[in-house]
């Protein structure tokens, strides 16, 4: 089975329940790896609910999401790209052409565009 992964960047703020602990520095980023669905099972629509023109479309709902499953405080997170095996990518583009009716597009390469921009890195 092919394998893909959504990447992020996400700065994070620890908070102390003490007053005499401190770090320095009080924010740091770190990279977060969600793997993405296989094409067509549930969730692999994660990019176009999520992204627009390879940007999160709503990172406030999406740092909500994180800072629940991690219990962190995160104070920025910037989409970085879609890493992917060529089996993953086709797969996924085979997927979306017999969905064209659910991304308002014409074309696999419009959907692609529209939603992951240029932040498909095949590995």
């Amino acid at each position: 089975m092919s394998h893909a992964r959504y990447v992020f960047e996400i700065r994070v703020r620890p908070e102390s329940a003490r007053d005499d602990l401190t770090l320095s520095p009080a924010e740091m980023s770190v990279k977060l790896y969600k793997d993405a669905a296989q094409p067509g099972e549930d969730g692999w629509l994660f990019f176009r609910d999520y992204l627009w023109r390879g940007n999160l479309n709503d990172a406030t709902a999406f740092t909500r999401d994180l800072e629940d499953a991690f219990s962190l405080r995160v104070v920025g997170v910037e989409f970085k790209g879609l890493q992917t095996s060529t089996a993953y990518l086709d797969a996924l583009k085979d997927e979306i052409h017999g969905h064209l009716d659910l991304f308002n597009a014409d074309s696999v390469d419009e959907v692609v565009s529209k939603y992951l921009g240029s932040s498909i890195q095949v590995t």
